[in-house]
């Protein structure tokens, strides 16, 4: 052999042909199984020891794993600096996003409360911040609204008008929502509990951030009649979004011009210093506190300057110093708002998650999915009972905390002590804060959700179904309502995971030369078919919902319609038992002359001549008779017959030097089978690729088959193989492999023989028992890379 010098990026192969039942042999196979039986995995889970305990107890409460090795010298100061920057800014959008949920502010100031000490102890993540956020905010005052709306509590006043009984609509909104506040949390530890995490994965990341740029379009239509100073009417329902938005625009002339001066000036101090913030978030130690700024300034312009009373301005009101005492929630409701739970269950974690994964991934920790779940769950069901609603971690108070330096969670009890300060203390100061200011910080915090706009040509180019995912569920979302389009986002995400599968690539593949490489042929030009094999490959898994399509591809892609063949060939047998019938009706009327004319002799009515030329036939077929051979006789008539006049077709077997005429040709059914064919327009679908002898199926993207599976790979080597094709697979996974020995699938038609580790395997396999040693030398098993 010719000696050749190799770089480093070659690589060559010599080994055997393996097919699965070599495979299970070289590679020792064993009947073992490392996993523990039923019995031993019960008899463990109850098995109770220090360490079993230990590790059970760190799990479920990871504050005892982690704080007794917290080090003071590396993190105190950045959770200090951090802590007390997220607690600036959890006062302004406690308060503001309580508007949101249709609550009195100081609601939100014990939502960023409670919660935060909760996730304390049972949360995994170090740098998100639990607390309010505006998506899950503007849920729960969808359901406080629709439950508690001002018609239910109009009341008259004393000079005879009719009036809303604030006092108690707020009261009950209050219940509402620390129910569903409590049912959530419910709903979050049962997930959790039963390691449900996984589900969050159903909310792909265009779904999520669609479906919060769709929110966020909600909360800023909510905000609108504090800017204008007008009270649009309420509206629920799907398209409740659009009439709001239409009765805002019909009430403008009704504008509260004082208001709007206040809204324009907050919004313009707010998005300048933020701006700062954002270009100078380098040099800056601490971002600038604007909105505790803003919040203040105004707050002692509108006490000093009486704006509430000369000029209308709607100020925030009573705000009630010191803690309240813990109220169990109202349990009558809980059928009213299972469906809502449940959606504020799934978006809150879906958010929370989200973020933890990326600072997770940032710094080099793991979140445990599960535990994040019964972490988020204590938290909602504990605040409950201290009158919060819903929580989940909010994107900007999380940049904020990680990029000022927080390290761990201690940063979150340093914000809620700041919380507590203000709530025992310092809050009955901001009684005359205009509601304006509050909804402003919201309009500003709604931007980076306006930023996911940008999302769209983004996935235009990289990703047209992710698109209309995005689309479709932000579309959903501001037409249909929070609840309603998240039900359709979902939907509508699972149909598009079910097409994707319905709908997989079919390829062809060809052999690049001097390689072990099969590629798609219509895609590399280099790979080239093997002549006489065609290799069919899918590039998803094979099973009930694709199966028939598969069929119907490997059909359409190798040229070879097997329902024409099948009825050419089943032509032929029947002509064939007809001719055969036909033979043996000759034989029966010949042999009756030759008994009538032994008769005929025996009466002497024959002459002497003729009994001369009949004397050796009558004898040979007594004698033929006597052996029960005629039958056969007929058909080896017949088939020399048939060879003689050129008239047979040996299905698929183009190369007339390979016919083994002494081979046996029986009947359908038999066994056997039969291989002359008449020629004629009617069966010209039996001629048709003539060329293949064999059909490798790669079968490597398939992961698990069905019962659908195997029945469909049965009737393909059953079929296929009536008309002569030999049929293999490639690429068999060992998990595949099992269950197909599960289903009884292998028998003496199908043997493992049949199945090879590889695409190469087969092609070397088939080239040699085809005798087609010329093409084996060009598919080599040394390859060059």
């Amino acid at each position: 052999m010719e000696k050749r010098d190799h770089s480093a990026s070659d690589y060559f192969v010599q080994r055997e042909v393996l097919d699965e039942t070599r495979l299970d042999d070289f590679a020792l196979k064993g009947t073992w199984s490392a996993k523990p039986t039923l019995g031993e995995r019960v008899k463990e889970s109850l098995r109770c020891s220090v360490p079993r305990l230990k590790h059970t107890v760190l799990s479920w409460v990871p504050v005892l794993g982690w704080l007794p090795q917290y080090s003071i010298r590396e993190n105190a100061i950045g959770d200090l600096i951090s802590g007390c920057s997220v607690g600036i800014m959890h006062l302004p959008q406690g308060m503001a996003y309580a508007l949101l949920a249709s609550l009195r502010p100081v609601f939100g100031l014990y939502t960023s409360l409670y919660p935060v000490l909760i996730y304390f102890i049972f949360g995994t993540s170090r740098h998100i911040s639990i607390g309010t956020f505006a998506v899950i905010s503007i849920m729960v005052g969808s359901v406080t609204e629709r439950m508690a709306p001002d018609g239910n509590f109009i009341v008259n006043s004393t000079n005879g008008t009719l009036t809303v009984n604030i006092d108690a609509r707020d009261d009950f909104r209050v219940q509402i929502a620390c129910s569903l506040t409590v049912l959530a949390g419910i709903f979050q530890i049962l997930l959790g509990v039963v390691r449900f995490g996984f589900v969050v994965t159903y909310l792909s990341e265009p779904l999520v951030r669609g479906y919060t740029t769709g929110s966020a379009c909600h909360v800023c239509v909510s905000q609108l009649k504090y800017l204008f100073g007008v009270t649009p009417s309420r509206f629920t329902g799907p398209l409740s979004l659009i009439y709001t938005l239409v009765d805002i625009c019909r009430l403008l002339p009704q504008t509260k011009v004082p208001e709007l001066v206040v809204s324009l000036v907050a919004l313009s101090v707010l998005i300048v210093v933020k701006e700062v913030n954002a270009c100078y978030r380098q040099k800056l130690p601490l971002p600038i506190p604007i909105e505790l700024i803003v919040i203040i300034a105004a707050t002692i312009i509108t006490h000093f300057c009486g704006l509430p009373s000369k000029y209308k301005i709607d100020v925030v009101g009573e705000i009630p110093s010191g803690l309240q005492a813990p109220r169990a929630p109202d349990t009558t409701i809980f059928l009213q708002l299972i469906g809502d739970a449940f959606a504020v269950a799934i978006v809150g974690y879906a958010i929370n998650i989200s973020l933890g994964k990326t600072f997770a991934l940032k710094h080099g920790y793991k979140v445990d999915s599960n535990q994040e779940l019964v972490a988020l769950g204590l938290s909602n069901s504990v605040g409950g009972f201290f009158q919060c609603y819903s929580v989940t971690s909010s994107l900007s108070r999380s940049l904020v905390q990680e990029s000022t330096g927080g390290k761990t969670q201690v940063a979150g009890v340093i914000s809620s002590i700041i919380v507590l300060i203000t709530v025992l203390k310092v809050g009955a100061l901001f009684e005359d804060l205009p509601k304006a200011v509050l909804s402003t910080i919201v309009f500003v915090n709604l931007k980076g959700m306006f930023k996911q706009f940008m999302d769209v040509p983004e996935l235009w180019k990289t990703n047209k179904v992710d698109l209309l995912v995005w689309l479709v569920t932000f579309t959903s979302t501001v037409l249909l309502n929070l609840d309603l389009g998240l039900a359709v986002s979902i939907g509508f995400s699972m149909l598009t995971v079910i097409f994707r599968t319905q709908l997989p690539r079919y390829s062809i593949l060809g052999l690049v030369p001097s390689t072990d490489l099969y590629l798609d042929t219509d895609t590399y030009r280099a790979a080239k078919e093997i002549p006489g094999i065609k290799i069919f490959r899918s590039s998803t898994t094979i099973y009930y919902t694709n199966a028939e399509m598969y069929l119907e591809a490997l059909q359409e892609k190798s040229g070879i319609e097997i329902g024409k063949l099948l009825t050419a060939k089943r032509k032929q047998d029947k002509d064939l038992r007809r001719k055969l019938e036909k033979e043996k009706k000759k034989e029966k009327e010949e042999a009756k002359k030759q008994r009538k004319a032994v008769s005929q002799l025996t009466n002497g009515t024959l002459s002497l001549e003729k009994l001369e030329i009949s004397e050796g036939r009558v004898a040979a077929e007594l004698k033929h008779q006597s052996q029960g051979k005629g039958p056969a006789l007929s058909l080896t008539k017949t088939l020399t017959n048939s060879l003689s006049k050129g008239q047979v077709n040996w299905a698929y077997q183009c190369d007339t030097a390979m016919l083994n005429l002494d081979s046996d040709i029986g009947l359908p059914g038999d066994g056997t089978t039969d291989q002359v064919s008449h020629h004629g327009d009617e069966e010209e679908g039996w001629t048709c690729g003539s060329e293949t002898h064999s059909i490798i199926l790669d079968i490597s993207t398939t992961s698990f088959v069905d019962t659908v599976t195997v029945n469909t790979f049965k009737n393909i080597f059953r079929d296929f193989g009536e008309v002569d094709l030999d049929i293999y697979l490639a690429g068999c996974q060992a998990c595949v492999m099992e269950q197909l020995e599960a289903a009884s699938f292998f028998s003496a038609s199908i043997p493992k023989s049949r199945f090879f580790l590889t695409v190469h395997d087969a092609v070397l396999h088939i080239l040699k028992k085809r005798g087609q040693m010329d093409l084996i030398l060009d598919v080599s098993c040394n390859t060059q890379m």
